[in-house]
């Protein structure tokens, strides 16, 4: 007797490993599965923007880092005692509007160098709904709490997406031939919307990643995270107490079905070889200074050496430091 629906998630036909530079960008969601490759220790730069939610500005994003377009001051606005970015996350918004051009500009510079040596994006859709500041008509990724008359909203059609994002592949193409986009739909619900508004604007989203994976074939793929999260695992108990988000059960459930699919046999082993070193430094015992616990801290610090020994890139600094004292 089967007692739930498993989706399945067939291997991708391309690896990612610890020498592929991988670029997150979208929702939350994006954090979630970038974090944790970022915990891990692979190479992957997240949301350099701050968390974006509908293709358009997702879609901007990879274009001004693409067109290595800095911010100026005339890009900031000024509002309720903040200078902002309409184009960015809350957390780039200072009182003090040098301030706040300096930490978009040294992410954007890291998030160029970081591009140039991309190989992967994996791209997180969370909205089809957008807003559109009607003083310039530009989609903003963030409304910063302005008033809602400032702003027209509506959903993206399918075919605006679609659009937008195969001119933009066509761009990434020809600057990187080899070039993978991993597109996937945020499994977390913009209530806001109300259920059937929600379920409209996820359609739209899945309907013009299926079209642009026809166009893009061997280019474009898609991960199933929204179907995993409805289908799969459709309980409650798979969810934070707002009943919107996944719970971490749920992200690393999914993370599972994820690393799976596009990791190599080696890479897993790796992968669970530092997850197990993390692990260690991180346990705190109730006695430190017994033996038997500091043969555990040996044994550590040891099994750091031999990663290190064969893989020189890899970065245990913290992990040392937490062991040692």
């Amino acid at each position: 007797m089967k007692f739930r629906t498993e989706v399945e998630v067939k291997p991708f036909p391309f690896d990612i490993n610890y020498s592929t530079p991988t670029f997150f960008c979208g929702s939350c969601f994006t954090n979630n599965i970038g974090g944790i490759m970022q915990k891990v220790k692979m190479p992957v730069l997240i949301n350099p923007f701050g968390v974006v939610y509908n293709p358009f500005s997702v879609a901007l994003v990879v274009q001004k880092i693409l067109n290595a377009e800095s911010y100026s001051p005339d890009d900031l606005t000024y509002n309720n005692g903040l200078w902002l970015s309409f184009d960015h996350y809350t957390k780039f918004s200072d009182t003090d509007k040098t301030k706040c051009l300096d930490n978009i500009n040294l992410a954007f510079d890291n998030a160029k160098d970081f591009f140039n040596k991309t190989n992967v994006l994996i791209i997180t859709f969370g909205t089809a709904r957008v807003y559109e500041l009607k003083s310039t008509g530009n989609v903003v990724a963030n409304c910063h709490k302005l008033p809602a008359k400032e702003f027209n909203h509506r959903l993206l059609s399918v075919d605006e997406i679609v659009s937008k994002w195969e001119i933009l592949t066509n761009t990434l193409i020809k600057k990187n031939p080899s070039v993978k986009l991993i597109f996937t739909v945020s499994p977390i619900r913009h209530w806001k919307d109300g259920a059937v508004g929600n379920m409209l604007s996820k359609a739209i989203l899945i309907t013009a990643i299926h079209r642009l994976i026809e166009k893009f074939k061997n280019v474009v793929f898609y991960f199933p995270s929204y179907e995993i999260m409805m289908d799969d695992l459709r309980d409650y108990r798979f969810y934070n107490d707002d009943m919107l988000h996944p719970s971490q059960q749920a992200i690393e459930y999914i993370w599972q079905k994820f690393s799976n699919a596009v990791f190599n046999s080696e890479t897993l082993q790796l992968v669970s070889q530092i997850q197990s070193v993390i692990k260690a430094a991180n346990h705190r015992p109730l006695n430190p200074n017994t033996a038997e616990h500091q043969k555990f801290v040996k044994q550590a610090l040891s099994d750091i050496d031999n990663l290190q020994k064969q893989h020189s890139n890899l970065n245990f600094d913290e992990e040392i430091n937490l062991l040692s004292n």
